[in-house]
């Protein structure tokens, strides 16, 4: 138990750190020091420092293909599969933001492509399960025909713009993502555009 711990611990340190610093501005020593590990230990568990950001990165990108598969297998219209991939997407990425804009840094720096088409490939793999999700709707008839790719690209980039610029949502706004006040308001506007949007985008026309 102390082991696995310790290896949680590792990784929650890690994190907070190549959040604050980048990959690049992080050494395993800092990732020693903040978790309380050794150096022995890091190299036990992950190999390098690469390998404990490979393994955040790609337990963020699993974690979420799980609840999007959890919600595509639910026995309900796929209308009601999409707003609930939208709350929990939005909600996913506003609740850290800091790592949100830590991945899309270091994923647009390209220095590490071995480990980075892995994990490109993974959200490759998220997109499918919601394009699959809008195509059910565009077959039973309830969603219009439309450009399923450029209609996710369309939510996930308004999500992430949110998330790197909140302030834009309003003029002379001071909105702090750290905030949870903040947060929750800029949430809730976030959700309720999007799913009305999509719904108003994907009804077909009478």
């Amino acid at each position: 138990m102390e082991k696995t711990d310790k290896k949680t611990d590792i990784l929650i340190a890690a994190e907070k750190l190549f959040c604050e610093y980048g990959f690049e501005g992080t050494s395993t020593r800092q990732i020693a020091a903040e978790s309380g590990a050794n150096m022995a230990m890091i190299n036990y568990y992950f190999g390098s420092k690469m390998g404990v950001f490979k393994e955040i990165m790609e337990d963020r990108v699993l974690s979420f293909k799980s609840q999007l598969n959890q919600i595509k297998e639910e026995n309900i219209p796929a209308k009601e599969k999409l707003l609930k991939v939208i709350d929990k997407y939005a909600t996913r990425i506003l609740s850290n933001a800091s790592f949100h804009k830590m991945m899309h840094r270091e994923l647009s720096l390209s220095l590490r492509p071995e480990v980075f088409d892995q994990i490109k490939a993974a959200m490759g793999q998220n997109l499918i399960v919601i394009e699959n999700i809008i195509q059910e709707g565009i077959e039973a008839g309830d969603f219009r025909p439309v450009d399923i790719r450029m209609t996710i690209v369309s939510v996930m980039g308004t999500i992430s713009m949110v998330t790197t610029s909140p302030n834009k949502l309003a003029p002379n706004s001071n909105y702090d993502l750290d905030n949870e006040k903040d947060r929750e308001i800029i949430k809730k506007r976030l959700i309720t555009h999007l799913q009305d949007m999509l719904l108003t985008y994907l009804t077909p026309n009478k």
